[in-house]
């Protein structure tokens, strides 16, 4: 027969938040009950009152991570349950932030009851007079990824329980908002000893004591102070391209814009071969520009957006790395490169060959690009000879000049030398030498 773990949440304050029929449940219990940790104020006066508890606060030093003390305190009340039903409290509601109760709600030996608990997401919501319709997000400060924090919307993190976990959401969050930025610390909500207090973003970690009932609510940020943001630059195409906006960018085209990406790509490689970082964070902002513009005509004519371009992008990454998204296994660079090409190939099976023979990449590219198919380089010695022995002058000017430029362009292709940067770099290279004359 299976037994049951009853999950019983203590709430977020004091005894006088608990329910009545929560307090007979623990005061009537008759046997020790189980609790994570006896760091809560419902557990305290519980204890003055006879109620026995058993805590589970010596694991936590004895693991370096959050995820093995959750596991091991579920694995020890599957162990109990075997011996017969209990009851396991946790602060606040049992499915509010609770991975312990998450762990016991996957498995299937036991029964497990949840019996409720008050959440202090009321009480919290009325002491910062905020409405979660407005746009909430509820984050562990233990385990988060910056780049799923949602700023325009209002944002708490919970179990900010020291000043170590205060310090990491800090550092985390001065990658987004500027130091002074007002955040408000919430300790015991609810409960009477409650505080609550606003300070700037610079100061989380060194401005109270904390407790395993602290919270930080970080207030919705204004578009402004999220330039940084990728929505935040779409939202300033689509508003140079809406009515009311640039008269310039209104009436540009997929084929006005043409040069324009052409210009920003070569001054993007000048500023690489100067080694100019802070040039270099411009052009790319101005390549990037570009494609946003081409995106946003896309979505105004109703054919694209910038999400089918991302989409594109990123299946097309996996696809092209089964060695790391996948299965495959390919540890030789060749083994990479010629995965890279049966894909490629694949992918581009049923295209249109025209389309290869009327593209606008430059000649000498293309020259390269068959080049790199080559089984050995062009001997560039031999065709140099060959040429200047029955060359005339005429042949010069079309055929053999042409096919010289091809031997030297594919022959770079060969060992993986893009000859238009090669070029770029030996005119820049004639141009300092005269210079110095």
């Amino acid at each position: 027969m299976k037994h049951t773990i009853e999950v019983v949440g203590l709430g977020g304050g004091d005894i006088n938040q608990l329910s009545l029929g929560i307090y007979k449940k623990l005061k009537e219990h008759g046997e020790p009950i189980f609790v994570r940790t006896k760091d809560h104020p419902v557990v305290k006066t519980l204890e003055e009152e006879g109620v026995e508890f058993h805590s589970y606060d010596e694991i936590y030093e004895n693991h370096p991570d959050f995820q093995s003390v959750y596991e091991e305190i579920a694995n020890s009340l599957f162990r109990q349950a075997e011996e017969g039903s209990l009851i396991y409290a946790v602060p606040g509601h049992p499915m509010l932030a609770e991975m312990t109760v998450q762990l016991l709600l996957a498995q299937q030996e036991v029964n497990v009851k949840i019996i409720g608990g008050q959440s202090f997401l009321d009480d919290l919501f009325s002491a910062l007079r905020i409405d979660p319709i407005d746009g909430f997000q509820f984050v562990d400060a233990t385990s988060f990824k910056r780049n799923e924090l949602e700023y325009r919307q209002h944002l708490i993190f919970c179990q900010v329980y020291d000043q170590m976990v205060a310090s990491e959401v800090k550092l985390e969050l001065l990658e987004d908002l500027p130091p002074e930025y007002p955040i408000t610390i919430v300790d015991a909500v609810g409960s009477s000893d409650e505080s609550i207090k606003t300070v700037a973003l610079e100061d989380l970690d060194r401005s109270v004591e904390f407790s395993n009932l602290m919270s930080v609510y970080v207030p919705p940020a204004v578009s402004l102070e999220m330039n940084h943001k990728f929505y935040r630059l779409r939202e300033i195409i689509q508003t140079l391209r809406a009515p009311g906006g640039c008269p310039w960018d209104q009436e540009q085209t997929h084929e006005s814009l043409r040069r324009y990406l052409i210009e920003e790509a070569y001054e993007l490689i000048d500023a690489i071969n100067n080694e100019d970082d802070e040039n270099l964070i411009e052009e790319l902002g101005d390549v990037l520009l570009q494609v946003m513009l081409h995106s946003q005509i896309g979505e105004d004519d109703g054919y694209f957006s910038i999400d089918d371009v991302i989409r594109s992008v990123s299946e097309k990454m996996i696809r092209r790395h089964p060695h790391v998204f996948g299965e495959a296994v390919l540890e030789t660079e060749k083994e990479r490169s010629e995965s890279w090409d049966a894909i490629k190939q694949e992918e581009k099976a049923g295209q249109d060959k025209q389309n290869e023979n009327t593209s606008l990449q430059p000649e000498l590219m293309k020259a390269a690009e068959l080049g790199k198919k080559k089984a050995s380089p062009s001997n560039l010695a031999q065709v140099l000879s060959e040429y200047s022995r029955r060359a005339t002058e005429a042949e010069l000017e079309e055929g053999v000049v042409g096919e010289l430029l091809f031997a030297i362009a594919s022959y770079a292709g060969y060992y993986k030398i893009n000859p238009e940067i090669a070029l770029h770099k030996a005119i820049m290279g004639k141009s300092t030498d005269k210079g110095s004359e």
